[in-house]
């Protein structure tokens, strides 16, 4: 990632190491869209170099840019996102509080075990988030049937993924739906744990994620 990117610590009860990306016109608006992204199982522990390397961060650190301002937290040694959602919530809250964050425009998105995050943070702060893609991950029924219904949800999974089965991403769509929510889904034929590569170099998933937005 080039300059504009830095890490960084956030403490609350419990202390997450960050990647932090600013667009490189990002002094130009008062305010932009945010993305928070939960990388997967092989990140974690305190090197940050390891979360550059799927998803968003491998991204920008190609030189890519995207409008937003983004935050790639890393996941201690040993944990899961699912232990971590009062840490993250703290990391928006810190976000929001030193950065130009349009708090109507916060997404939510995360691969494999942070696919599983993004089910479980969104269903802790469902009110936070305009938009959530979750990435080959698992969650559980009653998160989208009672907490999810109101939040824009773009779900992705490969059809062979032999790591996460993509049954476990229908369950939650078909929960959803039978919820009411506003779901999308999207299966990638003969696609493997790797759902992410495609998922990120779409450039729809972005324009759909700022096609939403909270109400005042």
């Amino acid at each position: 990632m080039e300059a504009r990117q830095f890490t960084g610590q956030i403490t609350r009860s419990v202390s997450l190491n960050y990647l932090l990306y600013l667009p490189p016109d990002y002094s130009s608006q008062e305010a932009w869209p945010l993305i928070l992204f939960l990388h997967g199982r092989g990140e974690r522990g305190d090197d940050l170099e390891l979360v550059k390397k799927y998803g968003l961060p491998a991204k920008l650190e190609n030189g890519e840019h995207l409008p937003f301002i983004i935050l790639a937290p890393q996941c201690p040694a040993g944990s899961y996102w699912t232990e971590e959602l009062d840490g993250l919530n703290a990391l928006m809250d810190d976000a929001i509080a030193n950065l130009k964050v349009d708090t109507r425009r916060i997404y939510l998105t995360g691969l494999s075990m942070g696919g599983g995050g993004t089910w479980f943070l969104a269903g802790r702060y469902p009110e936070r988030f305009a938009a959530i893609a979750p990435i080959c991950g698992t969650g559980i029924r009653w998160i989208a049937q009672e907490r999810l219904r109101d939040v824009p949800v773009w779900v992705f999974h490969g059809d062979a993924d032999p790591v996460v089965p993509v049954e476990q991403s229908q369950m939650m769509v078909e929960a959803l739906k039978a919820a009411g929510g506003n779901v999308r889904f999207t299966v990638y034929p003969g696609v493997d744990h790797d759902s992410w590569t495609l998922t990120y170099n779409n450039p729809e998933l972005y324009d759909w994620f700022l096609s939403h937005q909270l109400e005042d």
